[in-house]
This record gives C-alpha cells, structure tokens and sequence, in this order.
C-alpha cells in the first residue's frame, strides 16, 4: 500500500494532495521463503530470477553513492511482494504493478524498457528500471538535501509519499503522519535489505576463520570503493588525500559510501579476528603466517606493493579458483576478479593466513 500524495513532485516540485484511505499497516516482514529465487550473483540474493536482472541493470544505470541491488529488492517485496497480475498489484489507491506506480507517476517516469513496443507498469522491465530511475532521482535529491538521517530512507519517503512531504516535514514524515504507513514503510524495507543481500558471483564452502570472512566480504558485492571509507561496522563516507580519492578531477571518496580495500578486510574478519585498518599494518599482522600462492585457500589475504617491495598499497581476500575479492580503486565496486589481473603482477608481494 502506497500513500503516493504526488510522487511525480520528486522531479518537478508539485505537492499533490491526495486522500488516504488506510486501512492497515503491516509492520511484521512476512517470510519470502515460498518465493521461487535465483542462486545469487552481483551482490543479488533471494530475488525471483525474473526481476534479477532488471535490478541489477537499474542498479548499474545509477551512479548514486547509496543505490545497491538489495536497496532496490527489498522495495520491491515491500511493494508487491513481487506480484504481476492485476488483481495481486493493484492498489485500492489505484496504485500499479510490482513497483506500485500511480498513472500520473507512471507518465513521469515510465519508459518501453524491455523493447515490447509498450511502456507499462506492469511490465517487469518497464517497472523496475522506472523504480530505478525515480530512486535515483530521489537519492540524489535526498544528498543534496541538507536533512538528516540515512539518504535512503529520506529518498524512500519521498518514493512513498512524494518529496513533497520529505521537504514539509524536513526529514522522514513522522509516525504520526498518515497512520505512520511511510515512516514504517522506510523502516520495512531498510530493514530488509539484508535479506537480499546475495553472496554476488561466490559460493562459499567449508567454516573456520577464512571462509566465514570471505562469505561476510561477499554480502557486499556491488558496493562502491571509497578511499578512507567503511571499517568494521560497514562501509562509510572517505576522504581525499590529494592523491588517492578523486575522480574526474573531484573528490568522489567524500561523498562516496563504501569500502577500501582494507576496510573491507577489517570489516570481514571482525569481530573474530581485530584487524589493523590499513593493508600494510594488515600484512604487518599476518607476516608470521606466510601461505606459499600454490597452497592458498579462500580467507587468506594477498598483498601488493609497487614493484614488489616496500609500502604495501592493497590487499585482496582469496575466493577460490585463482579469484580474489577485493575494493579494488576509487570508481569501482567490490567484485570478485583474477588474482592474474587484480593488480599488476609484479607488484604482487605475497599471501598470508589470518
């Protein structure tokens, strides 16, 4: 259910009054455990294998520090449960498709995606990228904004009950706004993000130390490098240092949520193993646990540094099969690549077991 009191006012600044007809609020998550899922892939879980890709295309055609895969899923559950009919998508507030989309909404937003030759809402495609697009839009709005709070619920509000009611209420709209269905909309879906938070392109086998890091470290598949960001709690805004953190000429980092490479390290192995923040103070830890590269196994922890020798300026988790899972520079993502082509090779210093 969607209070939707002028959505399309994210864009073009209208504040639409419409009448709310609420007549309950489901605050318990309901378990999607019946719904038929894809195996994972690209930071994706737990997500009917048609809506997959379209998430994850909507997620790479949006450069917004705070968009990811599971942002964009849980949403979508939120909304629909992922339902296409007409008689499971509709609302009584007239709301449509898996996105619940109002007409007038739809018209601002809504594009032939999929190349049917007809852009509609209940199309997957078609709504999926047009969540994408809109969220997007209010992400940025969202950073832009000044108001407090995570930039995802604000843009979520605004998805919810039009950024219209964000800019009245100068943040999320309070409990006592509406039956509290857009503040506890936002809590919903924040709240269950993880829930889709996919193992991304890895299968990880086995227990102990290394795989249990290596399977934290791939829930995170997909978010973006920030130099200086993120440490054990999660990934955070950076900074730049007048050499690393920039792109385009600007300072990305301080904008940037995310990891770096060895925040992403910390963040895996803690709170089993504390380790230092830095790669070369990581390796600095570990040196006295050396694992021979024809010997490695998934958790152990790669080393590079320029020409081989000296400080070290990036660390990589092994994930089997000759990949390593790594944040691996400013406008990247963490991802899974070839411990070939990670780095330059001759910069590759060594292996260690934590």
């Amino acid at each position: 259910m969607k209070v939707l009191v002028g959505a399309a006012a994210a864009v073009i600044g209208l504040v639409l009054v419409v009448a709310l007809a609420i007549t309950g609020i489901v605050i318990a998550d309901e378990d999607a455990s019946a719904t038929e899922t894809t195996d994972g892939g690209g930071g994706l879980q737990g997500v009917p294998a048609e809506f997959r890709k379209w998430i994850l295309k909507a997620d790479a055609a949006c450069k917004e520090p705070a968009m990811v895969p599971s942002l964009l899923a849980a949403q979508l559950y939120q909304e629909s449960k992922f339902k296409t009919s007409r008689t499971e998508a509709t609302s009584h507030a007239g709301a449509q498709g898996p996105a619940q989309f109002m007409p007038g909404t739809w018209a601002t937003w809504g594009r032939d995606a999929d190349g049917n030759g007809e852009a509609s809402p209940w199309d997957i495609g078609d709504a999926v990228m047009a969540q994408g697009r809109m969220m997007c839009s209010l992400l940025k709005q969202a950073r832009n904004s000044g108001y407090p709070g995570d930039v995802r619920a604000l843009a979520l509000a605004g998805y919810n009950a039009g950024w219209g009611r964000v800019q009245e209420f100068g943040g999320v709209p309070p409990k006592s706004f509406a039956g509290g269905e857009t503040y506890n909309y936002v809590q919903i879906i924040l709240s269950t993000m993880k829930r889709f938070e996919g193992p991304g392109l890895l299968q990880v086998t086995g227990s102990g130390t290394g795989p249990e890091a290596l399977r934290k470290a791939a829930t995170r598949m997909g978010t973006p490098y920030a130099y200086g960001g993120g440490g054990p709690s999660g990934p955070s805004t950076g900074f730049c240092d007048g050499t690393n953190g920039y792109l385009g000429g600007k300072c990305a980092a301080s904008s940037t949520v995310g990891f770096d490479c060895s925040s992403l390290v910390q963040y895996a192995f803690w709170p089993k193993l504390k380790l230092p923040r830095t790669a070369d103070a990581q390796f600095g830890a570990t040196s006295n646990r050396p694992v021979s590269r024809s010997d490695l196994k998934p958790g152990d922890l790669l080393f590079w540094a320029h020409g081989g020798s000296g400080f070290i300026y990036h660390v990589a988790i092994y994930a089997g099969d000759g990949n390593v899972l790594h944040a691996p520079r400013t406008g990247r993502h963490v991802e899974v690549a070839p411990l070939t082509s990670a780095m330059p090779q001759t910069d590759y210093v060594g292996a260690t077991r934590p």
